[in-house]
């Protein structure tokens, strides 16, 4: 079992955190969080893809440019003063950043203001530490680094044109042609890995005071990556592509109970053939990334692995795709031989058919129960609700895709719903305190770990969803007010925590 020890989480983005620069960061207030979670009796801190992110696609966690680089928006102003990169003053402004909601397009002007005046200063006064450590990161990371540096820096170059648009030397990589213009934009391409250096810098400090802390971060790995970004531009090869570069094939969800026409998500899907003859090379190389970065890992759109939904490219809808079996459990078991026992979790919701679960099962993958899923006609057989939980899972109130519990029970809950709810917890429910009620079925399930939301925690409404499926605007914005996570709630945790064997010890300082 992934999970060792009866344990409880919470589920709070970087972004979400208080901070004084529109966006929380690997800065002061996330030491803070972890100190909290300690005191909390907490064992893990879920978060969302640390991937960039673009205005141009919502500026979602799950829609990046890189499959490996960090987000320099969540770079800390205060830790490049602590490394001498900025002066104290630097951080002085006139900004009305919103503490309930981030504008990612105020937030973006605003930190490469500060990141361009730091490399100024890196640049300039060449500090010998830093220099040796920027030099150690490149060689380490050049399996993808310098590839995404170019693809940054010539997209910027030609206006953000796709890939597809640039030159035909450049579009396909001629290596003389790649050469040119990255000497030609030597100081972009410095730049862009100088960020990822500070990005990965700052992670590691927070994951090692973390872990001295006894808190472990749950991270998330979406299946598929953008069409334009530098893992498609510098391994056209894995995908389906045409002559041109585009996709002959795309990826998406097949009609259901939600949408008569399904999800055209768009990505390019993956040429399993190629992949396969290769060992699966690409692959086994990001999930070793993203697990040096996570102690737990949550593979998003697991029934991928088994088989996913190809559309083919130029349709209006998903529609017309079809079930293509993929090859998971053979690179699944080449994960295994690396990683042993497996910390990573499937997500598995949705409509997901028995080959899913066998190759969980196979793998011995717990997924994941959604409390606010199991109160439906259904109850007494639903995987969701409490009494046909499993050990070996996650469970959860909601998840970064749900309404909150309190949104949930107001606006989305039926009739039958919220009686069923309150006939199953043998409680008088009303929107006040329905968030307390799912908190402790999820505690007492039998579930190894229980992660909660920030917003369940806090009992907040629905304007406080951290994502509504299928929308394009308004998303990923939610932030955790300063001092909104309080003593009490702390206290609370941790006495809930104690009382269903979830607590955790703190680690001695």
């Amino acid at each position: 079992m992934i999970v060792p020890e009866r344990s409880a989480g919470i589920l709070l983005h970087i972004t979400s955190l208080p901070s004084r620069f529109g966006i929380g960061d690997l800065g002061p207030e996330a030491y803070t969080f972890a100190d909290q979670l300690q005191q909390a009796g907490q064992r893990y801190w879920q978060i969302l893809p640390l991937n960039p992110t673009e205005t141009s696609y919502g500026n979602s966690p799950y829609s990046s440019h890189s499959a490996f680089a960090g987000n320099p928006l969540l770079i800390s102003p205060e830790e490049l003063v602590r490394d001498g990169l900025l002066h104290s003053k630097d951080l002085q402004h006139n900004e009305k950043f919103d503490e309930e909601r981030v504008d990612f397009r105020q937030v973006t002007r605003y930190k490469h203001k500060l990141l361009r005046k730091a490399y100024k200063n890196f640049s300039e006064e060449l500090p010998d530490v830093l220099w040796k450590d920027f030099a150690r990161f490149q060689k380490e990371h050049k399996l993808w680094l310098q590839d995404y540096a170019h693809f940054v820096a010539f997209n910027q170059h030609f206006n953000h044109k796709s890939w597809t648009e640039w030159p035909q030397e450049l579009k396909w990589r001629d290596k003389q042609a790649v050469g040119q213009l990255a000497e030609e934009l030597s100081e972009q391409v410095e730049y862009e890995m100088f960020l990822q250096f500070l990005f990965y810098r700052q992670w590691q400090r927070l994951k090692d005071y973390c872990h001295s802390r006894g808190i472990l971060f749950f991270g998330d790995m979406p299946f598929y990556v953008s069409h334009d970004s530098a893992d498609v531009w510098s391994h056209p090869d894995i995908f389906k592509l045409d002559s041109e570069g585009k996709p002959t094939a795309v990826s998406g969800v097949p009609p259901d109970y939600f949408s008569e026409t399904g999800q055209l998500w768009g990505t390019p899907v993956f040429d399993w053939k190629v992949l396969k003859e290769r060992d699966f090379d690409w692959w086994l190389h990001r999930v070793e990334h993203n697990l040096q970065l996570f102690s737990l890992l949550r593979l998003d759109h697991f029934r991928a692995f088994s088989a996913y939904w190809e559309v083919p490219a130029g349709e209006k809808t998903a529609i017309n795709g079809k079930w293509v079996k993929s090859p998971g459990a053979a690179l699944l078991k080449l994960v295994q031989q690396e990683f042993q026992e497996l910390p990573i979790v499937a997500e598995d919701l949705g409509e997901i058919d028995q080959p899913v679960r066998t190759l969980m099962e196979r793998f011995k993958l717990p997924g994941m129960r959604v409390l606010l899923f199991a109160f439906g006609e259904d109850l007494p057989q639903s995987l969701y609700a409490p009494h046909n939980h499993i050990q070996n899972s996650i469970v959860y109130t909601g998840t970064h895709d749900n309404n909150t519990v309190r949104g949930w029970y107001k606006h989305d809950a039926s009739k039958a719903d919220r009686h069923r709810l309150r006939a199953y917890s043998t409680h008088h429910i009303h929107q006040n305190n329905v968030h307390r009620i799912l908190d402790w079925l999820a505690y007492s399930s039998v579930a190894q770990l229980a992660v909660l939301p920030m917003q369940d925690i806090l009992g907040l409404g629905q304007r406080h969803i951290m994502n509504k499926p299928s929308t394009s605007s308004g998303n990923w914005e939610y932030r955790l007010l300063p001092h909104q996570f309080t003593k009490e709630h702390i206290q609370e945790l941790k006495e809930m925590a104690i009382r269903y064997g979830r607590y955790q010890e703190p680690e001695a300082e």
